[in-house]
């Protein structure tokens, strides 16, 4: 069978004889069971899996109409794929770590492995041995509708069948699973190696403002510079300058030489480049004149395009997936209906809610207030409700090297750390004995276990000095998906059920954890006042994302309008899009128009819109924390996780009573504001 052709091999008069030919044996008392389970098994029925006469005898040896026989396959089902999927995901992560972690340079055959992705090879193994059709025959592959109107009906058992399903509701052949993982791996070595030396970045009077060594992936490393100089005197220049280093990347104006070059200098102002002379100070000698193979133009040729490139890529990739997915037949659709169950309708007017409310135009003003001047762009990541605005990054290293200063010191404190954010002491070493700190060789991530006997893993970044502050609060972070990765696996009465509805609610937890680092470093006290600021810190940051992540939605939206673009029309379209975004919802606050500021992020181009998470993440973490008390944080979170896969709705309304809404986050920063007038 072709790879990039989705046609069903059985005809609708071979479909319809199978249907009634099993009614009349079965009776018609499972006649919608057997109509159903039919259909979902011949549109996934390739040529190479037999004619229909095979197909019609698969269908009537293989129905199930006794309970316990469906009750004995799925739980067959169940513990055989917990092992396989388990083993082959820590394959996978072994194959992937030289490219994932901070171990040396990255060889040639780690690189040539690192594409090799034995998942997509089971799934056919499923079909081949047909164990995938049974499970279509005889289980329901339930829509993200039916699952809305009913699943306040279902039982577990019942939610685990469907969720089940989700493993056989797409089928993708190998090879053009293939071409996907080999396209987002490319984008994430593209991503996992842009970084800027920002000592290296002058003005126009040669000075160069950085301090010697400070070397900052993009976007991750600059946006967290930029926010650390809210509290120093001199930071407003230095603030400019990395957003001007930032519209450079996503306008693709940056010269390709710089990109981690420690031998060239750069005025992002003017775009001029020269070699690096001296060292010593913070003024650079005059250039020497280039030599005759790489002249001024040489250094300073623009990157062609490639951030582009890499997105359109990953575009081509997943549209191979398309025919392959009848349910949900574009990967926005597969991205919001299947994995986040949630329409991508309803996502959007959440983050509009956020956007157009009274409260973020009361916080804007109160913010341009704080700093006694107009805002600017770069102004969407103001730390300065952040209990962290007290504190310089010189400082906050220092007492972070102090406490952990490698990350063998943070894995080893684990259990206290736990203990500290409200966990009981046995359940704290319960925690920690299933998850495994890793060093980062980007900006970090948690990858959870597949089966209940393997660990979670913690990245984060550690300079080559020692554990810093921006590794300690990206730890914590990690650390609540951790959590929520052990709790909503081990333990969990189907395995099915392990994890949550979607990435937003991983993303809210880690969030939670993320907001208590510096209580547990001693430099935040719990109180009214922290809840306050708590509450105007998130309301700011999910402004911001919820603004990048329309723009990474619409971008979408706009390459499947446009399947043919180059990556220079992609480009121009999405400096478009976000200028669009950022004047409807941000210009009327800031006085500036067209900014495109809000393309910056790296996830954009590697993660395949995990970015509207984020925003919808900040919601549903206002929502968790405010049930959460010191007393009752380790249970309430174990309670909340250990409810599994359900749709986001049902989940929250089982952890807080009620339905997604961002109205407890404005409601709460509404009140801050005024007790701040």
């Amino acid at each position: 069978m072709p790879v990039d052709s989705a046609q069903p091999s059985l005809s609708s008069d071979v479909v319809k004889a199978t249907i009634d030919r099993l009614i009349a044996r079965f009776g018609p008392e499972q006649a919608d069971r057997i109509r159903r389970g039919v259909e979902q098994a011949a549109r996934r029925w390739w040529a190479e899996d037999g004619d229909a006469a095979a197909f019609t005898a698969f269908c009537e040896e293989s129905f199930l109409t006794e309970e316990a026989d469906l009750e004995r396959t799925f739980q067959g089902i169940e513990r055989v794929l917990e092992q396989v999927d388990g083993h082959v995901y820590e394959a996978r992560r072994e194959l992937t770590a030289p490219i994932d972690l901070d171990t040396g340079a990255i060889s040639k055959v780690e690189r040539l492995f690192a594409d090799l992705d034995l998942a997509p090879h089971v799934d056919d193994n499923l079909y081949a041995t047909r164990v995938a059709f049974l499970a279509l025959l005889n289980f329901p592959v339930h829509t993200l509708r039916e699952r809305l109107e009913q699943g306040a009906s279902w039982d577990r058992d019942a939610w685990a069948r469907s969720r089940m399903m989700d493993r056989f509701a797409v089928r993708v052949p190998a090879a053009v699973a293939r071409i996907s993982t080999q396209a987002f791996m490319a984008a994430e070595q593209y991503i996992s190696g842009y970084y800027i030396r920002v000592d290296r970045l002058i003005d126009d009077e040669g000075n160069r403002p950085f301090p010697e060594g400070l070397r900052l992936i993009s976007h991750w490393g600059l946006r967290d510079e930029l926010a650390s100089h809210y509290v120093k005197a001199d930071g407003l220049p230095k603030q400019r300058m990395i957003q001007r280093v930032m519209e450079r990347i996503v306008r693709q104006e940056i010269p390709a030489a710089v990109i981690d070059n420690p031998d060239l200098l750069w005025n992002p102002w003017t775009n001029e480049v020269r070699p690096l002379e001296s060292v010593d100070g913070s003024k650079p000698a005059p250039a020497a004149p280039a030599a005759p193979t790489e002249t001024s133009a040489d250094l300073a040729a623009r990157e062609p395009d490639a951030r582009y490139a890499q997105l359109l890529k990953i575009f081509h990739a997943v549209r191979k997936v398309d025919p392959f997915s009848p349910n949900e037949p574009t990967f926005m659709a597969r991205r919001f209906e299947r994995d986040r169950q949630i329409p991508s309708k309803d996502v959007e007017a959440l983050f509009i809610s956020v956007l157009e409310s009274d409260a973020v135009r009361e916080l804007a003003k109160t913010i341009q207030e704080k700093l006694g001047r107009p805002l600017e762009p770069f102004d969407i990541w103001y730390s300065g409700f952040k209990s962290r605005g007290q504190y310089s990054e010189d400082e906050l290293n220092r007492t972070v090297q102090q406490r952990y200063p490698n990350l063998e010191a943070f894995q080893t404190a684990l259990p206290q750390i736990l203990e500290g954010l409200g966990f009981e002491a046995e359940k704290s070493r319960w925690l920690a004995d299933r998850i495994v700190v890793d060093p980062a060789r980007g900006a970090g991530h948690a990858m959870p276990a597949m089966r209940r006997q393997d660990k979670a893993h913690l990245r984060t970044r550690v300079p080559r000095g020692g554990m810093d502050y921006q590794g300690y609060n990206v730890a914590f972070h990690e650390l609540g998906h951790n959590v929520e990765q052990v709790f909503s696996l081990h333990g969990m009465d189907h395995w099915w059920l392990a994890g949550v509805p979607n990435n937003a609610f991983t993303e809210a937890f880690a969030f939670v954890f993320q907001h208590r680092d510096l209580e547990l470093l001693g430099l935040q006290a719990p109180g009214e006042e922290a809840r306050r600021n708590d509450a105007l810190a998130t309301l700011w940051n999910t402004f911001e994302i919820a603004g990048v992540s329309l723009v990474d939605m619409r971008v979408w939206d706009w390459m499947y309008a446009h399947p043919e673009a180059t990556p220079a029309e992609l480009r121009k379209a999405v400096l478009v899009i976000a200028r669009s975004v950022w004047n409807r919802w941000f210009a009327p606050l800031f006085g500036v128009i067209d900014s495109d500021i809000l393309a910056v992020y790296s996830h954009m181009i590697v993660y395949g819109l995990y970015l509207p998470d984020y925003a919808v993440g900040h919601i549903i973490a206002f929502q968790v924390v405010s049930r959460l008390t010191q007393e009752n944080f380790g249970a309430e979170v174990e309670r909340m996780t250990r409810q599994g896969r359900l749709t986001p709705d049902a989940w929250i309304r089982g952890a807080v009573g009620g339905p997604i809404s961002a109205e407890a986050l404005l409601s709460a920063a509404q009140g801050a504001l005024v007790s701040a007038s």
